[in-house]
């Protein structure tokens, strides 16, 4: 892709929906020229509260995101300057010392739960994406992911999901569908994936 003000695409969906999965996907189909940012790097640093306290947090909410922050990040990477973002650990809800960094490039790939819900973070980006995936798949991915990952036990995600991620969901990332430019449900696959990827081919042509 030529060297011009950077491409920004947003991966919106429910949580494991498979927005890290088609981020990496469209990484590999465009070769060097992307990198990846996740939403979930920005949660709030928790570290300050008890566990207790902690295991209390809606963090299904938006407001458990440090806009503030990703807002930086993001201009940052519109200007074509190197930047850090921080490194989340989601087993202690609190932010570890170190950062990482990100280097311009021609594309960047961001995915999150609620990246179209406000207009002035809705604005950086050339392409919308919404992945709508049933709540069964979700939940049983969900389930997967955290016992794998995170340590939880069966029950905690189970508790969670329904009285906190689903409701949640119902409220701040549906709606979001609406504002996408493109909605991926059902069987999608490489088919889509292409046409996503000549997209963005258009747009910087």
């Amino acid at each position: 892709m030529k060297k011009r003000r950077p491409l920004f695409v947003a991966i919106v969906g429910g949580s494991a929906s498979g927005k890290t999965w088609l981020s990496e996907k469209l990484g590999i189909a465009l070769g060097g020229n992307v990198a990846r940012l996740s939403l979930d790097s920005f949660y709030r640093d928790r570290s300050h509260l008890s566990p207790t306290r902690r295991s209390r947090v809606n963090f299904d909410n938006p407001v458990a995101i440090d806009w503030p922050e990703f807002n930086r990040v993001l201009r940052d990477c519109l200007r074509g300057r190197q930047t850090r973002i921080p490194v989340y650990d989601f087993k202690t809800h609190s932010r570890l010392k170190r950062t990482e960094g990100i280097r311009p490039k021609p594309v960047f790939i961001v995915d999150g739960l609620w990246l179209l819900r406000r207009a002035s973070v809705r604005s950086f980006f050339n392409l919308t994406i919404y992945l709508d995936c049933s709540v069964t798949s979700r939940l049983c991915r969900r389930l997967n992911r955290d016992r794998l990952l995170r340590g939880r036990s069966n029950e905690s995600v189970q508790e969670q999901f329904w009285n906190s991620v689903e409701p949640m969901h119902k409220k701040y990332v549906t709606p979001q569908r609406k504002k996408a430019d493109v909605v991926l449900s059902g069987n999608w696959g490489q088919r889509e994936i292409s046409a996503i990827v000549e997209k963005l081919r258009l747009l910087d042509s």
